[in-house]
């Protein structure tokens, strides 16, 4: 996909979930922009990272009680389905695959076949996006 393919995108999964208005914390939005930035000038990476930042932030503000949970602990006791649940879960636990990488030096996976690794970056950042679009429009005001 292009840049203006990914944007489309981005629009078409607006168009899909959202029905009425949101309200996001003012620091969500930032890291939701800035996921979507990610994403549509092709830097996967960066748009899963920050797909998940935004879908914590998000929880985090919705969790009154003011304790500092884990992100494994906000999506478990999120306000979503038991589906959107599994996903986060997929996402969160391939995201730590990335940011808490256990042998960086074992990389010949790269090495080889880089073109599997882009592939599979681009469709978990679109699994992202999308995860991220039904969390944020999972309390709409219609």
């Amino acid at each position: 996909m292009n840049a203006a393919e990914r944007w489309e995108k981005l629009v078409a999964l607006d168009d899909e979930f959202l029905a009425g208005g949101v309200v996001l914390s003012e620091w969500c939005c930032v890291i939701v922009r800035d996921t979507d930035l990610a994403f549509a000038n092709g830097a996967n990476l960066s748009a899963v990272l920050m797909a998940v930042a935004a879908v914590e932030t998000y929880f985090r503000a919705e969790d009154l009680m003011g304790i500092k949970h884990r992100l494994v602990e906000l999506i478990n006791s999120a306000a979503i389905d038991d589906e959107l649940k599994a996903d986060l879960h997929t996402l969160r636990r391939y995201r730590n695959k990335w940011v808490h990488v256990d042998e960086p030096l074992d990389d010949i996976s790269i090495l080889q076949n880089p073109e599997s690794l882009c592939g599979e970056l681009e469709q978990m950042a679109l699994f992202a996006v999308r995860a991220l679009r039904k969390v944020i429009y999972s309390a709409q005001c219609v």
